[in-house]
Parts: C-alpha cells; structure tokens; sequence
C-alpha cells in the first residue's frame, strides 16, 4: 500500500467509529439523566414553598435551547432544563435561582477537554492546529476549537492568570510554605529562566498555590520580588516553617523578608546532592544511611546517626560528609513541629508531585514560548490539579502553631504552671 493510500486512510472521518458513535448516545443519555435527577432534587428541595394562591412556587418552565457539550468523546448535545420562581421577577434578589453544577450556563466543553488544550500547547501543537490534532477524538470539525476559537481561550488564561496575580491576600495566612524553582522541558524565551513556585497551607490544613511567576531559581532578587509582591498584597502573617532546597535564593529573600520564619531543608534534595558525591556502588547503602537520619523518632537519635553517617564516611568521602554536616540544623527542624506534619515536612514534595506531570507533559520544540504564555499555560494545569491536593495530615493541630505552642519531638509541650508558694505569717 502506498504512503498516500495509508495518508488518505488515516484522515479523520475517512470511517465511522461505530463503538464511538454508540459511547456518545449512551453518554448523552446518562448526561440527559443527570441534569433531570438535578432539577428534581432541586424542585424537591423547594416543594413546601406556595405562592399566595397557593399554588408551588418553584416549578419547572421547559428547557434552554439545545447545545453541543464538548467532551473526551466528542460533542455530546444536550438540553439543560428551566426552572421559574412564580412569586418573584427576574430582577427580583429574593427570587430563588437553580444553578446547574453538572451542566453550568455557557458552558461549551468539559474540564477535561479545559485542561487538554494548556497541555497540547506546551507539547508544542500551534493553535491552527488545534482542530486537526483533536479531530480524530473529538470529530471532524470539532466546534469551538477553531484557530480564533483557542485565541481567544489562550487570552481568558492570561487574564485569569494576571487576576489571580492581583488577588487580596490580606485574609490569608499560611502555617507551612514549600518553595522550589521549577524549569520546564519546554522553551522559555530566556532558558535561564524557571517558575518559581510557592506553595502554602492553611490552618485547616488545604493546601494552596501562593505565589507562582518567572524568573532565575538561584537568584534572591527574583524570591525577594516575589515575596513582597504577596505582603503588599496583605500576607503579613508569617509562616511559621518554610521547606525548600537548599540551593535556592530564596533562603537569603526569606530571611529578609520573613526573619523569624523556622528553615526546613528538603531530604529529597539533600539526598540527592549527597549521592551525587559518591560512587554508584556505594550509593544503595548511602541513602538508607541517610534514611535512618531523618527516620529517626526523636531529635536525640537522629543526631547519633547524623553523627554514626559523618564519621562513616568523611575519612573515604569528606566532600559526601561535608555536604550533609553543613546543614545539621535546618535538616533536623521538622523535630519541632506536630509529629503527623513530618511526612509533609521533610520535602518539598507537594511542589515536585504537581509539577512531575506538567513536566512530563510539555517538551523541547525548536521555537519558544513567551514567559508570559508559558505562565498561564502552567497556571492552568496547576489550577487544576489543586482541586486533588491532599488535606495535611494531624490538620487538627495547625491552630496550635498559630497559638504558639511548643512541640518538641512531634509532641506537644504541656506548659509549665507556676506552683503558688506558700503565704507566710507576718512576724
């Protein structure tokens, strides 16, 4: 068979999916149930409210116009159902209003398909190829995925971006703060260049992108920047423990900035750094050296096996052991802090699991992208997958820290009572 035969073969809509073709009417019957068992749960919600004449108040008032949802299937059409409140106007701000969670107003196309096109992006596709690319899943001329179509889709990403640059954080405080400087695959206009990340949690224990921008990841300048932009913007409280790699610039801008903030060192990090000293055959039996460190339950043995690893190693390998012994402290500061926080506290994994699948999902392209594309693209991801983020462990516990209380090895300090002393009878 010739490559052209094989070329027009491969064509989207040069054959008919019949399985396809089936997943999408039984997607659309499923969707069609979803949105009435919706209404209807609404509607039963409001089923003892009557109008003056008696009559129900809220009841159904036929269907919105059909529309084409765009999913991981293709489009899937669908008509949302009306509701109408008898006893109030349009205008009116007592009216009793259905707000659709399954199937929002104006929405065109699933969350899935929202967090594919940031993804194809990076991966390189250009927006004119945006339809070809998807057409072979989605269907041919697939609406709303049109060259202007995903401009203007790439546009609302910068402005929701540059918005949430802006936000007021004056009611926000963060107990714990992971930094890192992450360089993607994927060209930047400067290849110096990285996103520096700031990740924080709360004292109910959610965690949130803090502070996301471009810039060098060695350079406090850029950490600095970054660090006030967020106190300008009315973060004044704080964290009371902050975890990063010890290479970062941000060190110098946090204690600038944020002077009596405790340091965590990232053991992944650390590790990493002490390996990469070493030989490889001698590296297994190095890291579960190092694990049983930071594996330690109190602070008293991890010193003695800080010290059993220094000694160990720095007659054979110095630069090994001076890498690590350089550090003691802030490798050892989670000993301070709730015992149930210490699997969050010893690295800066939530940043590096969030941004392992961004990562993987963008690559080296002979062009570029601007900064500020790239930004929104990645913010878009991030966005994303922040609604998954885990909840802290031991939550429970952060308004403690906020309060002040002392923990020391994981346990919380009880507080010393003064003991009343005993009145003496005057002479």
């Amino acid at each position: 068979m010739s490559k052209d035969n094989v070329s027009q073969l491969i064509q989207p809509g040069t054959f008919s999916d019949q399985l396809t073709d089936i997943l999408r009417d039984g997607a659309r019957t499923l969707l069609i149930q979803a949105v009435e068992a919706e209404v209807s749960a609404f509607l039963a919600k409001h089923a003892d409210l009557k109008t003056g004449g008696g009559r129900q108040r809220v009841v159904r008032h036929g269907h919105l116009p059909e529309r084409e949802v765009m999913t991981g299937i293709g489009a899937v059409p669908v008509r949302q159902p009306r509701v109408r409140d008898r006893e109030a106007g349009a205008d009116d701000p007592g009216r009793i209003r259905f707000a659709p969670s399954i199937l929002p107003p104006y929405m065109r196309r699933s969350k899935s398909i929202e967090t594919l096109l940031p993804i194809l992006y990076l991966k390189g596709i250009s927006t004119g190829d945006f339809s070809e690319a998807l057409a072979a899943v989605l269907g041919v001329d697939a609406p709303g995925l049109s060259p202007s179509a995903i401009g203007r889709l790439k546009d609302c990403w910068q402005d929701d971006y540059a918005q949430w640059q802006k936000r007021d954080l004056s009611a926000k405080r963060y107990v714990y703060v992971w930094a890192d400087g992450i360089h993607l695959e994927a060209r930047l206009e400067d290849e110096k260049q990285c996103i520096l990340v700031l990740i924080g949690a709360t004292p109910e224990g959610r965690k949130e992108l803090v502070g996301f921008t471009d810039g060098a990841r060695e350079s406090a300048h850029d950490w600095r920047a970054l660090l006030l932009d967020l106190k300008r913007r009315g973060l004044n409280a704080r964290p009371d423990l902050a975890i990063a790699d010890g290479a970062l610039g941000f060190w110098k801008a946090a204690g600038e900035v944020w002077p009596k903030t405790c340091e965590q060192r990232c053991w992944v990090h650390k590790t990493a750094n002490v390996l990469a000293k070493l030989p490889k055959s001698q590296q297994p039996k190095t890291k579960r050296d190092l694990q049983e460190i930071w594996m330690a339950e109190t602070r008293d043995e991890a010193n003695v096996a800080f010290d059993a690893f220094v000694e160990t190693y720095e007659v054979k390998y110095e630069k090994a052991a001076d890498c690590l012994k350089k550090d003691r402290d802030v490798m050892l500061a989670f000993y301070d802090f709730p015992a149930e926080h210490w699997k969050h506290l010893r690295t800066t994994n939530p940043i590096e699991s969030t941004f392992a699948t961004v990562r993987h999902r963008t690559v080296r392209s002979k062009g570029c992208l601007s900064n500020r594309t790239a930004l929104a693209m990645v913010f878009k991801l991030v966005e994303g997958a922040q609604k998954t983020w885990r909840r802290l462990d031991g939550h429970a516990q952060l308004p403690k820290l906020i309060q002040g209380v002392k923990f020391n090895d994981g346990l919380e300090v009880a507080e010393e009572k003064a003991v009343p002393q005993p009145e003496t009878e005057a002479a």
